[in-house]
């Protein structure tokens, strides 16, 4: 059996007696397991952090910016096998997989511009005979406790701004996949960081509690459910760390009257079956206006989806791939089931789905769902699976306040060819982030990405220059050089512009 281990300064030493099962979700057998940590253990890589990160923080943020360039560079080149790594893993199939890889370089792309970000403000004679500066500095360690579903890119994302700009990081992936994340370390060491930088471990609640109960490390970044994150929030900030914590999601697609259906159903496709629906930005819900507007969308969307192919991982006519794990596989199906019992239409069913050759496979056939309802907990909740709900919305106003009102606040779409409308509704939507027949609103590296209400906890976005503000603190500088022909007259007043 392959032994996935952690990848910290001098090696994980003894070998741990508690594992975790790695999958392939296409075949439905163990693979791999991989080790998990205890809170010794991550006392190791702390220390060898704090011995690297003073010098690291100290070195010109234009060498710094050398090692993001090389990084970029070598994920670049290994990119093929990275994505056939990470897709044996996880299950999505091959070429989204590079999808995965390469959102995750262009945030690495965005740090290797580091010594402009880091630039600071500077105000000559704020006062009389006194300049004012600001100057950006790391916080000392961070973390970065990232999910499964996109085990290059949302890692990328943390680390890469965070030793970009003079920190050093430990990483604490999922351990339904985590080669992945290891491989990237070891091209961050050979990209020219120092030993110690950046390293990985691998645990469950054991290991995340001693995370955050670490007294060295200063900031946390999460991605996973939103009960755990709330968790991850309270518990890290109760310990005087900084912390940024997204939770789930429940997006959904508002289909106006004059919307161009087709391309709505090509879009519909790809953002809630792709990658199985195991996505925080996938589309789940979509909400036409309308009775006549929702029959003719779901006209277009059943053969639509009943032409979609699931397959194995490396197949290069398949859509979408497995599900993760087996117990994750039941609780989609669970849900579409619970949404029959409430009331919801099973217009296609992709319970019991099997692939032929690959039964033992964690697949799950694209299901379609009519006639959800707010009242349904199968609405309220988070399927993260290859399942389409349509509620029908009455007019603009009842479809504004579905994603308004819901618990979660990540990301909306609108199709509109109506430009007063699209305006009107990223104006008053109550989510993070919003799609103008945009499908998928992830915002490019160089803006930041962040939902609302139980989708995000903490006060600062992830990457572009809320992720540089969120692994940075400001020092401010007033200085004075006086040329000795004071008489201290003043000393005892407080100083003002004059």
């Amino acid at each position: 059996m392959r032994q996935i281990d952690h990848f910290i300064v001098g090696g994980a030493g003894a070998p741990s007696a508690r594992k975790h099962q790695v999958w392939n979700p296409s075949t439905g057998e163990v693979q791999a397991e991989v080790v998990l940590g205890d809170a010794a253990l991550l006392q190791r890589a702390v220390e060898a952090a704090k011995a690297v990160q003073p010098a690291w923080a100290a070195t010109n943020p234009q060498r710094r910016a050398r090692v993001m360039f090389e990084f970029k560079r070598l994920v670049e080149a290994n990119k093929q096998a990275l994505a056939e790594m990470l897709a044996s893993e996880h299950g999505k199939v091959v070429e989204d997989a590079h999808g995965d890889i390469q959102r995750g370089l262009e945030v690495i792309e965005y740090a290797c511009g580091i010594p402009q970000a880091l630039k600071g403000e500077y105000t000559p004679s704020a006062g009389p005979g006194i300049d004012v500066y600001s100057m950006r500095v790391p916080l000392g360690i961070g973390a970065g406790i990232t999910p499964f579903n996109f085990p290059a890119m949302i890692p990328m994302w943390m680390f890469g701004m965070a030793c970009a700009a003079g920190n050093a990081f430990i990483l604490k992936p999922s351990e339904r996949d985590p080669s992945v994340p290891v491989r990237l370390a070891e091209l961050f060491l050979e990209a020219g960081a120092p030993e110690g930088v950046l390293q990985v471990v691998h645990g469950d609640k054991e290991m995340v509690d001693a995370i955050l109960d670490h007294p060295d490390i200063a900031a946390i970044s999460f991605v996973g459910s939103s009960d755990i994150a709330q968790y991850i929030y309270s518990r890290g900030t109760a310990n005087a760390k900084r912390v940024q914590a997204f939770g789930g999601a429940k997006n959904h697609g508002i289909v106006m009257p004059d919307a161009d259906l087709d391309q709505v159903v090509n879009d519909l496709a790809g953002a809630a079956f792709g990658s199985a629906g195991e996505r925080c930005m996938a589309l789940p819900v979509v909400v036409p206006i309308g009775e006549d507007t929702a029959d003719k969308l779901r006209e277009k969307l059943i053969p639509a989806i009943n032409a979609l192919r699931v397959g194995v991982s490396t197949d290069k006519d398949a859509h979408y791939g497995p599900v993760v794990t087996p117990e994750h596989k039941a609780r989609v199906e669970q849900w579409i089931t619970t949404a029959e019992q409430e009331g919801g239409e099973i217009v296609i069913d992709g319970r019991g789905f099997s692939l032929q050759g690959h039964e033992k496979g964690f697949f799950i056939g694209p299901t379609l769902i009519d006639r959800v309802t707010p009242q349904m907990k199968s609405y309220q909740e988070e399927i993260f699976g290859p399942v389409l709900q349509i509620v029908r919305a009455k007019d603009f106003e009842d479809a504004l306040k579905l994603p308004s009102e819901h618990q979660y606040g990540n990301g909306v779409a609108i199709f509109t060819r109506n430009g007063h409308a699209a305006r009107e509704f990223a104006s008053r939507v109550n989510v993070g982030m919003v799609g103008i027949n945009v499908p998928i609103p992830v915002p490019v590296a160089y803006h930041s990405f962040g939902g609302w209400k139980r989708s995000g906890f903490g006060d600062i976005d992830q990457y572009g220059m809320e992720g540089l503000r969120f692994w940075t603190k400001t020092k401010k500088v007033t200085q004075r050089w006086p040329d000795g022909g004071g008489d201290g007259s003043n000393a005892f007043i407080i100083p003002t512009m004059g």
